[in-house]
C-alpha cells in the first residue's frame, strides 16, 4: 500500500476551478469582516440596555486609554538596542558639556592674554584701550569694569612718566642754513622742468611746494577757469563738508581740498586705517594770534564765531577748559594764555608744556612752569610736546598718548609756515581717531620742526572761510564745543 503518490494532490470540487495562484497562500494577513450587528427585533423592550459589544471587539471599559497606546520605538526595539541608545543621548549631553567648557576656557585664556600678556602688539593695543577709556569723562568704565585696577595704574603711571620725561626740553630754534647755489634748486621735488612756465606760475609752485606739479597742471587743464585771475590769485574751495575734494595730489599722496594763492592757505585730506582728518597750511605766520571768545571767564564761543569777530579766514582749537561732568560752557581755562598780549588763568604743573609765539613770528616750546618770555604775544599751555627743534618726542616707541581720540595739534615748519593738523574721532566706520605718535609723523611729513597736542575730543574743530570744514566727534554738537578761544589766522 502506497502512503504518498508521485503526483500531487489536487483539489476536487468548486475549489479546483479556481486559477493556480489562488491556491497559494497570501503573504498578507486576511482582515476579519466586521460582523453584522444583529438587530433587536423589539427595540422599545429594553430601552436601557446598553448595546451588546460587537464580536471580536472588548468593551469600552476595557480598551486601554489613549496616553497608553503610545509608545515610541524603543518598545518595540530589544532590551540592548534601548541601552545603547540611551547611552548615546547621555553621551551628547556630556560631548556638549565639553564643548561649553572649552569655549569657556578658550575665551578665559584670550582674556588672560589681552589682559596680562607681555607680547609687544598686544602691551600696545591694551594701552591705547586703556588711555582712550580713562581719557574719556563718562566711559572710562570701559576699562574699569574689565581690566584689574593694577593694570589700569601701571598703564597711567607709566603715562604721567613720559610726560615728566619732557620737563626741560625746549625749543632753541636753530634755522637752516642757506648757501648759495650755482643752479636753482626747487623745494617743490616734481617743479623738475620749467620750460614755457611763467615766474608766477613758477613762483606759486615754489610757495606751495607741498602741491603735485602735474596733478595741478591737469586740474588747471580741466578746469581753466581758476586762472582767470593768475596764479597768484588761485582760489579753489572743495574743503566743505558736502564736497568731495579735488583731483589735485599733493607730492605726498594726499588729496588736496582748497589752495587759496592770495591767502596762502593749503588744506589736504588726511586718512588711514580707522581715522580721517584735515592738515591745514597756513603760510604766513604774522597773520596767526590766540583771540579770547568775547565772554571768557563767563562762557565760551565756538572757534568760527572767535575767527569771524577778529577778520580771520581759519580758527581752530586753542585753550583747553575745565569740563565738570562734561557740560563746561568753556569759560573756565585750563591752565595760562596769552591772547593778543593780554593774560589769562594759572600755570599748570611740572611735565606741561606751553607753547609760545614770540614777535619773531615763531613758536616755542616752554615748561608750563618756566616763566614767560619778555617777547610772547600769544600762548596755550598742554600736553604733550610733539616735536621740538625738529625732534619727534613722541614717536611710538616709549609710553604714553596712544589712545584714539579726535586730535587738534598745531606746530610750525623751519620756513615759518603754520601746521594745523586736525582729526575726527568717535565715528564707528569713519574715523575712531588718531594716537599723538601719529599725528607726529603726520606734521613731520610735513616738514614740522616745533609741535603741540591741544584739546582734543569735541573741542577738536576748524572753521575754514566762513563754514566748518570737519565732522564733530559730537553729532549733537556739530559746530564743536564753547571754547575760552581760538587760534586765528587773519585774513590778509
Amino acid at each position: 500500500m502506497k502512503l504518498f503518490s508521485s503526483k500531487p494532490l489536487l483539489p476536487t470540487g468548486p475549489a479546483a476551478a479556481a486559477p493556480e495562484r489562488e491556491a497559494q497562500p497570501s503573504p498578507r494577513r486576511e482582515t476579519a469582516k466586521r460582523p453584522e450587528p444583529e438587530v433587536d427585533p423589539n427595540p422599545e423592550s429594553a430601552p436601557d440596555a446598553a448595546p451588546a459589544p460587537l464580536p471580536g471587539f472588548a468593551p469600552e471599559a476595557d480598551r486601554p486609554a489613549a496616553h497608553d497606546a503610545v509608545h515610541t520605538a524603543d518598545d518595540d526595539a530589544p532590551p540592548k538596542r534601548r541601552r545603547r541608545r540611551r547611552k548615546k543621548k547621555k553621551r551628547s549631553i556630556f560631548q556638549r558639556l565639553a564643548r561649553l567648557i572649552v569655549v569657556l576656557a578658550i575665551l578665559f585664556g584670550m582674556y588672560l592674554t589681552a589682559v596680562f600678556s607681555d607680547i609687544p602688539f598686544i602691551v600696545k593695543w591694551r594701552t591705547a584701550y586703556i588711555e582712550t577709556a580713562m581719557a574719556t569723562l563718562n566711559h572710562k568704565w570701559l576699562a574699569t569694569a574689565f581690566i584689574p585696577q593694577s593694570v589700569i595704574d601701571e598703564v597711567m603711571d607709566r603715562l604721567e612718566a613720559s610726560r615728566q620725561e619732557q620737563v626741560g626740553k625746549n625749543s632753541q630754534w636753530t634755522r637752516p642754513v642757506t648757501t648759495p647755489r650755482v643752479e636753482v634748486v626747487h623745494r617743490n621735488s616734481t617743479l623738475t622742468d620749467t620750460t614755457g612756465m611763467s615766474d608766477e606760475e613758477i613762483a606759486f609752485f615754489d610757495d606751495f611746494w607741498e602741491v603735485d606739479v602735474p596733478s595741478m597742471l591737469e586740474y588747471v587743464r580741466q578746469y581753466p577757469s581758476v586762472l582767470r585771475n593768475g596764479w597768484a590769485r588761485i582760489n579753489i574751495n572743495e574743503a566743505g563738508l558736502d564736497d568731495s575734494g579735488t583731483t589735485i595730489q599733493t607730492v605726498m599722496g594726499e588729496q588736496v581740498l582748497a589752495i587759496n594763492a592770495e591767502e596762502r592757505i593749503l588744506i589736504v585730506r588726511e586718512s588711514g586705517t580707522g581715522y580721517r582728518g584735515l592738515l591745514v597750511v597756513a603760510k604766513d605766520p604774522a597773520r596767526l594770534s590766540l583771540q579770547a571768545s568775547a565772554t571768557i571767564g563767563t562762557e565760551g564761543q565756538r572757534a568760527g564765531e572767535i575767527a569771524a569777530a577778529h577778520n580771520g579766514i581759519i580758527g581752530m582749537t586753542g585753550s583747553g577748559f575745565y569740563d565738570e561732568g562734561g557740560v563746561g560752557n568753556g569759560g573756565s581755562i585750563a591752565g595760562y594764555c596769552m591772547c593778543d598780549g593780554k593774560e589769562y588763568g594759572y600755570h599748570m604743573g611740572s611735565g606741561w608744556k606751553r607753547l609760545e609765539l614770540h614777535k619773531d613770528d615763531l613758536f616755542y616750546v616752554r615748561d608750563a612752569g618756566d616763566p614767560v618770555s619778555p617777547d610772547v604775544t600769544d600762548a596755550v599751555e598742554f600736553s604733550p610736546a610733539m616735536i621740538i627743534d625738529g625732534e619727534v618726542l613722541i614717536d611710538g616707541s616709549g609710553w604714553g598718548w596712544t589712545d584714539l581720540q579726535p586730535r587738534a595739534c598745531i606746530g610750525q615748519s623751519q620756513y615759518g609756515e603754520i601746521i594745523m593738523l586736525l582729526i575726527e574721532g568717535r565715528r564707528p566706520g569713519i574715523s575712531i581717531g588718531l594716537g599723538v605718535p601719529e599725528c607726529a609723523q603726520l606734521m613731520a611729513q610735513h616738514e614740522c620742526v616745533q609741535a603741540m597736542n591741544l584739546d582734543g575730543g569735541t573741542s577738536a574743530m576748524i572753521w575754514y572761510d566762513g563754514e566748518y570744514i570737519m565732522e564733530s566727534s559730537n553729532p549733537v554738537m556739530t559746530k564743536g564745543r564753547l571754547l575760552p578761544n581760538a587760534f586765528v589766522y587773519a585774513r590778509k
